[in-house]
């Protein structure tokens, strides 16, 4: 009854007696501060795309181009002297002007003075953007003794010129990013047979010579000139179709096969409170919302000068996937005050501001005591609701629209999807110990895919926070790559620690505002409580109601099933590597990512006794809407180093020499991934035409139903100013993972954690006879320790 008097802010009746109004005072308020913030949300984002459209220029360079344009030309009529900077455009516009004096002039002047200040500053930005085109910094080689070429001393130069004088904001940079470019097709050819010649005999090289020859004379012609009018006409030719047909149109579970997730700081734990972390993290991710939405979040800039594109940011909350018969949408709501959370089988709707203002840590802290404290059961199939998210994505989409479309199920549903979003109390301890390393892959497990039904996979992202309050997140996949998930956690527990005066690195944008606010920003009492006091009279959390019939229990016992026996195939081995580290790599004078490559190679084949295709992930966020390219690690150069490894009459001198060598060629690889001359979305998009042309190439068939056996990522870190690695070393996040790509293949997420300090998530699945995770880490091991002992060898002589 509580909740439908509130619902009745205002009501009146007429009766003989005269107008009677009845009015609930506290509603009315409520709804008065949340007008206001909403007038104040839209009027700060108009002035913000405004200062973010003019950047390079600003709006204070228009006010003083305006204000001096009026001062000397007054000056010049009052004084008969004086410079007419406008060159008589200014005398021009008067004699079309019906207005006395000094109105004309002021508005003569203002008007030309605009004309020259946009001038400038379209000449400005253009300028930017094709300055930005130029990508020849990255090839050149930094460090002691390393001189930068001319050109690129100039390039520096004329950035820094251009964006000195202006602050940048988040998306400030956005219309200045160029365009992806579309590679020719003869050098796409060219990359992808050489890429793949260590995985084929001659034989059957032959025969992809052949194929590749047949395409690039018949059919890839007409199919690059379709793309290449796309590449015109839109912001990025690659990004919508990747989105739509590799994340949304996709019918399997995401759970598993899409999700990703992240960990926690493992070796320290800052309070055993799961309310009180849930509060500090809850608040801080809400800090960072108030971040991206005031633009006041910096753009990540490569080597300081280089903006990486920002626009991956504005879904990060409010945001739900909706599953579809044929192909799934991302529903991004404009704001939201409250989140959902998930607690003993039942979903709570928590509010987390009050009267326009949010809600302190502490404050938090009671609502979710409150909810911990409710001994109610669930409702009938409540408990395993989230189970329709996690399987097949058309008996969602049927079940969304069978049992979820009016009454209370549709009010419950769209209380979950338009949440910030979705918390998960666990009622369940995970924690580190290196006595007992298989407690990192259950915690792991259980950030990856939980139970199968108590989490609430289409939402982008679900902060999870153990009983004994370690956390971690699962992170859907279609509105946005792991950075910047990564880049919220990383800040957030950064704060964390250093208020518990901790010593530390993190994992990469999102995750890494919310790891650092958590430790370094808020901090905790010493009984574990979070800093503050509770200053207003909270609004309680209410629990959602749900009606599901029968058929809808068999619909959410069958998604069940589904994701279960997913789940049950998962083998997860979180591998801990502390011999060494990115330190001692960079002594080899290598490229720490090209080093780990390599030594997963080198475990691979060793493992499986063959070469395979391999992926890692790099971003192309150099460019306007870019997301990802595919980097093939496994080359002529690496296959030629792994296969001296294995051959003892190879000298260590040779061996040394022919990694270097396979390192600088995977550097190059990725360095043309980000500059846009990959391979494999150059393939994807002549797919995706040739289907919609209906033609058939044997080429693409061939090429896009290789299965990547191998796919790996690094998760990102130190995307924020607050952690100081150096400074606090002990502050190691375990970084992320995700599932197995093949089906007889290896998933491997790595974290270059500091100094000394190495992370591999790696998956694969239990029902394959030709994988093992565990077996796969103990080669990861071995062919590190490898490479160690082959420098040291050299550096003994």
């Amino acid at each position: 009854m509580a909740e439908a008097h509130s619902a009745v802010a205002f009501s009146f009746a007429i009766t003989h007696e005269g107008v009677h109004v009845n009015y609930d005072r506290e509603v009315l308020h409520v709804i008065w501060h949340s007008g206001v913030r909403s007038w104040r949300r839209n009027l700060r984002r108009f002035v913000n795309n405004v200062r973010c459209g003019v950047f390079p220029a600003s709006l204070s360079s228009l006010a003083l181009t305006v204000g001096g344009y009026n001062a000397m030309y007054l000056t010049r009529d009052t004084y008969n002297h004086g410079v007419d900077l406008s060159f008589g455009f200014i005398d021009l516009l008067k004699k079309h002007v019906k207005l006395e004096e000094p109105a004309k002039g002021v508005v003569c002047c203002t008007v030309s003075a605009f004309a020259v200040w946009f001038g400038a500053f379209m000449f400005m930005k253009y300028s930017l953007r094709i300055l930005y085109v130029y990508k020849g910094w990255m090839y050149e080689e930094r460090g002691r003794g390393r001189k930068l070429s001319i050109s690129t001393k100039l390039w520096i130069l004329a950035v820094k010129l251009l964006t000195h004088f202006t602050r940048p904001m988040l998306y400030s940079y956005q219309g200045s990013l160029p365009r992806l470019p579309l590679p020719a097709l003869k050098d796409t050819m060219s990359r992808y047979l050489r890429s793949v010649r260590p995985l084929m005999d001659d034989e059957n090289y032959t025969r992809m010579e052949g194929l590749v020859k047949d395409f690039q004379k018949g059919i890839g012609k007409k199919l690059q000139r379709y793309l290449l009018l796309k590449s015109w006409w839109s912001a990025n030719y690659v990004t919508d179709w990747w989105e739509e047909f590799v994340y949304l149109r996709g019918r399997s579970p995401i759970m598993v096969n899409s999700n990703f997730y992240g960990t926690d700081a493992i070796l320290l734990h800052p309070t055993h409170l799961q309310s009180a972390r849930a509060a500090n993290v809850t608040h801080a991710a809400f800090l960072f919302r108030r971040l991206v939405d005031n633009q006041q979040l910096q753009p990540i800039m490569a080597q300081g000068l280089v903006p990486l594109c920002s626009y991956q940011y504005e879904r990060t909350f409010n945001t739900t996937r909706i599953p579809g018969i044929q192909t799934d949408k991302i529903v991004h709501f404009s704001d939201s005050t409250h989140i959902v959370v998930y607690h003993a089988g039942r979903f709570f709707k928590m509010p987390c501001y009050y009267k326009g203002q949010l809600l302190n840590p502490m404050e938090l802290q009671m609502q979710f005591e409150h909810i911990l404290a409710d001994e109610s059961v669930p409702d009938k199939g409540e408990a395993n609701l989230g189970a329709l998210t996690a399987g097949e994505r058309k008996p969602w989409a049927e079940a969304r629209n069978k049992f979820f479309n009016k009454g209370i199920n549709y009010a419950s549903l769209e209380t979950i999807e338009k949440a910030a979003f979705v918390v998960v109390l666990e009622e369940d301890e995970y924690d580190y110990s290196p006595d007992d390393p298989t407690q990192l892959d259950r915690f792991g497990r259980a950030m990856l895919h939980g139970k199968g039904y108590d989490r609430w996979y289409d939402k982008s992202f679900n902060v999870i926070v153990m009983r004994n309050g370690r956390i971690g997140f699962n992170g859907e996949h279609s509105w946005a790559d792991a950075a910047i998930m990564s880049h919220l956690w990383e800040y957030v527990l950064t704060e964390d620690l250093i208020s518990i005066g901790a010593d530390a690195p993190i994992m990469g944008h999102m995750w890494e505002y919310i790891m650092g606010e958590d430790f370094f920003e808020f901090g905790y009492k010493e009984d574990g409580n979070c800093n503050g006091e509770v200053t207003c009279n909270l609004p309680l959390p209410t629990r959602l109601k749900w009606e599901l019939n029968q058929e809808c229990q068999i619909a959410i016992d069958t998604s069940f099933r589904v994701a279960e026996a997913l789940l049950n195939d998962v083998d997860l081995r979180l591998y801990m590597h502390t011999a060494y580290g990115k330190g001692f790599m960079k002594s080899c004078r290598l490229s720490p990512d090209a080093y780990v490559q390599m030594a997963l190679q080198l475990a691979y084949y060793r493992d499986a006794g063959k070469f395979n295709l391999t992926y890692e992930a790099s971003m192309t966020r150099l460019f306007r809407e870019g997301r990802t390219e595919t980097v093939r690690p496994c080359t002529i150069e690496s296959s030629a180093w792994v296969k001296a490894m294995e051959n003892k009459s190879v000298s260590n001198e040779e061996r040394a020499k022919l990694l270097q060598i396979a390192c600088g060629q995977h550097q190059k690889g990725y360095q043309d991934a980000m500059c846009g001359m990959g391979i494999d979305r150059h393939l994807f998009c002549l797919y995706v035409i040739s289907k919609y042309l209906e033609v058939d190439s044997p080429f693409l068939n061939e090429v896009l139903s290789e299965p990547w056996r191998l796919s790996t990522s690094q998760t990102p870190h130190g995307q924020t100013s607050k952690m100081d690695l150096s400074k606090n070393p002990k502050c190691i996040s375990a970084g992320g993972g995700f599932g197995p790509v093949a089906d007889d293949g290896y998933g491997v997420s790595y974290i270059i954690a500091g100094e000394d300090t190495l992370f591999f998530h790696v998956s694969s699945k239990k029902s394959s006879p030709v994988t093992d995770s565990k077996s796969f880490a103990r080669q990861i091991e071995r062919a590190l320790s490898d490479m160690r002992n082959l420098f040291q060898s050299l550096a003994k002589k």
